[in-house]
């Protein structure tokens, strides 16, 4: 079964998206803010993205640009907004449709098959992996494993050894890492990188991250 993520703050378009998806064979997940939909897509699985344009915490541009900085997963944008500039912008950040609303939900049906069987040959393509001696991050599917055992990391501790991977031999300041991984949501310190730092060098083991005193970590290059 399909799964599809309804990012749409209007609770009665969310629950009527859902009802009408449910009823066509897919399985949903609904959720009503940028900032949620973060969350809901970290936990994988998603075949597709129904994403509203104006969200409140983050919009809908902010939303996709941030997945798509971490898969392909397709993508179909709505929004009342139907100006050419807000729709280049969408497609600039490689979203595989835009609908306007009000919308025709047989319509919108047909439109999520066809963008689903013409992205169905990424299934194809060789998977987004980050390899580093004996650690493999897979970017689409959000695993990460040492020597072919998977590693249990927290979404946090994804991201920060996904950040240090992707920039094998600079040194990860702590303000690039909380801006990278804790995006928009985080108002604390620095000290929380150090904690999550401390917890992923237990689950690697050995000496893959380096610790740049007073300024952050690296990872040497391979």
């Amino acid at each position: 079964m399909r799964r599809i993520l309804i990012v749409e703050d209007d609770l009665d378009i969310s629950e009527l998206l859902s009802a009408w998806l449910t009823e066509a064979g897919y399985e949903t997940v609904e959720v009503h803010d940028g900032l949620e939909a973060l969350d809901a897509f970290s936990a994988g699985g998603f075949d597709l993205v129904l994403l509203d344009l104006m969200l409140p915490r983050l919009d809908g541009f902010e939303v996709c640009e941030w997945i798509r900085q971490r898969c392909g997963v397709p993508i179909i944008m709505l929004t009342a907004l139907d100006a050419e500039a807000e729709q280049l912008r969408g497609y600039d950040l490689k979203i595989d449709d835009y609908v306007t609303k009000p919308f025709s939900m047989p319509v919108l049906l047909r439109k999520i098959a066809a963008v689903l069987r013409r992205c169905s040959g990424r299934g194809d393509e060789a998977p987004n992996l980050l390899r580093y001696r004996d650690l493999t991050l897979d970017l689409d599917a959000y695993t990460a494993r040492r020597g072919g055992q998977k590693l249990e990391l927290t979404h946090r501790e994804f991201e920060c050894l996904r950040e240090l991977l992707k920039n094998q031999g600079r040194v990860m300041t702590y303000q690039m890492l909380i801006n990278r991984v804790w995006n928009y949501d985080y108002l604390g310190d620095e000290r929380v990188i150090y904690s999550h730092i401390k917890n992923l060098r237990k689950k690697l083991g050995g000496d893959y991250i380096q610790t740049v005193r007073g300024v952050g970590y690296r990872v040497d290059k391979d």
